[in-house]
């Protein structure tokens, strides 16, 4: 038996930028425009990914707030626990706390702080993982590997129990694999590693998303999974965006023209293209950067 369908739910990703008022006030608009999540972003070069939130949830009420998706090479997993519990308790459990493994070379040259290969960046997140979700849900946490961990209490406890809700982004198998075992979110992205340190397109199809989808529902099994993509660019009513993304991306035109990753076309196309992700691979949960573009999209079908 198929699982239910699950509601839409849209987020919004945007970086702090300017005042603290002005940073409330795209919270309060997102959630004003029916956005269920805002999240942030953890690179060098822009704010925390973690204090923003609590801002954007003193200026909403329902509004939920997330890191997506946080750089584990960039991070203790106790003191991420840590801070994930501190930002769940100041939020009164709004927290959806976004993980992945880190790939910007660049940056890591730039602090100092070593960036694993990617097999061993996958194996370090696994690991990390482990510590991480018992600390979140109050329990002791033992390693003995990457990490030496002997860890009884945090300190400090989550509002949301057991613990707020994981999602793991990411494009690779190995990662997928992981978000279908442990994630309450996996979420696709449509990229792959360049080889120079830096990311590109992969297979942006929407044959390759569900395809991709339904690998994730199968390895999830019975698990209450939310599946989610991550639309890097949206658009309403352009008649040059889809020439434009291919010039840019090097993709062919057809691929981005139906791909989940760009919102491209009419909101009436959008929305029927939504529908139909959700009905073929149980895909409900879309996060995007143009909020005042895209809410057209969230009025109609959130």
């Amino acid at each position: 038996m198929s699982a239910p369908m699950k509601p839409f739910r849209f987020a919004l990703q945007a970086l702090p930028r300017g005042t603290r008022a002005e940073w409330q006030d795209v919270a309060r608009r997102a959630e004003a425009l029916g956005y269920a999540t805002l999240q942030t972003a953890d690179h060098l070069g822009i704010a925390d990914p973690f204090t923003p939130l609590v801002s954007a949830a003193e200026a909403t009420s329902t509004l939920r707030v997330g890191p997506l998706v946080i750089n584990n090479a960039l991070h203790h997993p106790v003191l991420l626990a840590r801070q994930a519990a501190t930002v769940d308790l100041l939020t009164e459990g709004r927290l959806e706390l976004g993980l992945g493994v880190g790939w910007a070379q660049a940056e890591h040259d730039a602090s100092g702080i070593p960036l694993p290969p990617p097999a061993e960046r996958v194996s370090r997140f696994e690991e990390a993982l482990a510590i991480l979700l018992p600390l979140l849900e109050g329990q002791p946490a033992r390693s003995s590997g990457t990490y030496s961990v002997a860890v009884d209490d945090l300190g400090v406890r989550c509002v949301q129990q057991p613990r707020p809700p994981i999602l793991i982004g990411g494009f690779r198998k190995r990662m997928l694999a992981i978000a279908a075992r442990h994630a309450d979110i996996a979420q696709l992205t449509g990229l792959a590693l360049d080889g120079a340190g830096g990311i590109r397109f992969g297979d942006p199809s929407r044959a390759g998303v569900v395809t991709q989808a339904r690998s994730v529902r199968e390895t999830a099994r019975a698990r209450d999974l939310e599946l989610s993509v991550l639309v890097q660019h949206v658009a309403i009513d352009s008649p040059t965006a889809v020439a434009t993304a291919a010039e840019r991306t090097g993709l062919p035109e057809h691929a981005i023209a139906d791909s989940p990753f760009f919102g491209y076309g009419s909101v009436e196309s959008l929305c029927e293209r939504l529908e139909g992700l959700r009905e073929e691979a149980g895909i409900s949960n879309f996060t995007v950067r143009e909020m005042d573009a895209f809410a057209p999209v969230v009025a109609r079908l959130g």
